[in-house]
C-alpha cells in the first residue's frame, strides 16, 4: 500500500514538472494592424545582399496590447530581404523590399508577419538621358566652333550614351541606426507579461 502511495505521488510529481512550462508559458495576441517601429542593427545594401538575407533590428518602442508591455523597447527583432532590384545601364530603380520574420522574447522566436517596407533609389533612366542630351549640347558647341555642328552633337551623344552605359543606378543602402515602421499583417502569438 504504502508503494503504491509513493508510485501515485511519483506520478503526480513527473505530471506536474511537464505541465508547469505549458502553463506558466501563457500567450498573448498582438492584434493585425499593430505598429512595429524598429532601429536597424545591422545594414541592407541592395548591391550586396541577396534576397532572403536575414537582418537584425530591435525594437525602439515598446510593443504593446493596449496598455500591457508585451516586449519593451530594445527587444531583438529579425527580418529578411524579400526583395532587392539593382537599377539597369540605361534604366530602372534600386529597389529594397523588406520584412519583419519574427520577435526574440526569452530566448525564443516568435513569428510576425509584418507589412513590407520598400526604398527606391533615383533611377538610372533620368540620369542617363541627361548625359547623352548633355553629350549632345556639348558636341553641338564644340562642333559650332569648328564649323560642323550635327557632326558635333552626334559625337557628343555617343560619348554621353558610351559615359551612362558605364554609371549604374544608385544603390539603396539601409545603414545601420535606421528607423523603419512595419504594421502586423496578421495577429501575432507572443509570451503574456508575468
Amino acid at each position: 500500500m504504502k508503494n503504491r502511495w509513493q508510485a501515485a505521488a511519483f506520478l503526480l510529481c513527473v505530471g506536474l514538472v511537464f505541465t508547469l512550462p505549458a502553463q506558466a508559458q501563457k500567450m498573448t495576441t498582438v492584434p493585425a494592424g499593430t505598429s512595429i517601429l524598429i532601429r536597424m542593427v545591422d545594414s541592407v545594401d541592395s548591391g550586396k545582399n541577396k534576397v532572403g538575407s536575414i537582418f537584425t533590428a530591435v525594437l525602439e518602442t515598446n510593443l504593446q496590447v493596449g496598455t500591457t508591455v508585451v516586449a519593451p523597447a530594445g527587444t531583438k527583432v529579425h527580418g529578411r530581404l524579400a526583395e532587392a532590384k539593382q537599377a539597369g545601364r540605361m534604366a530602372g530603380k534600386s529597389e529594397l523590399q523588406l520584412e519583419l520574420t519574427d520577435i526574440v522574447i526569452g530566448g525564443t522566436a516568435y513569428p510576425l508577419l509584418s507589412s513590407d517596407y520598400k526604398a527606391t533609389g533615383k533611377s538610372s533612366g533620368g540620369r542617363s538621358a541627361k548625359r547623352v542630351l548633355g553629350g549632345a549640347g556639348l558636341g553641338a558647341i564644340v562642333g559650332g566652333i569648328a564649323g560642323n555642328a550635327g557632326m558635333g552633337a552626334a559625337i557628343g551623344a555617343a560619348a554621353g550614351t558610351t559615359a551612362a552605359l558605364i554609371q549604374k543606378g544608385d544603390k539603396v543602402n539601409i545603414p545601420s541606426e535606421t528607423l523603419l515602421e512595419f504594421r502586423l499583417q496578421q495577429p501575432a502569438s507572443v509570451p503574456a507579461p508575468r
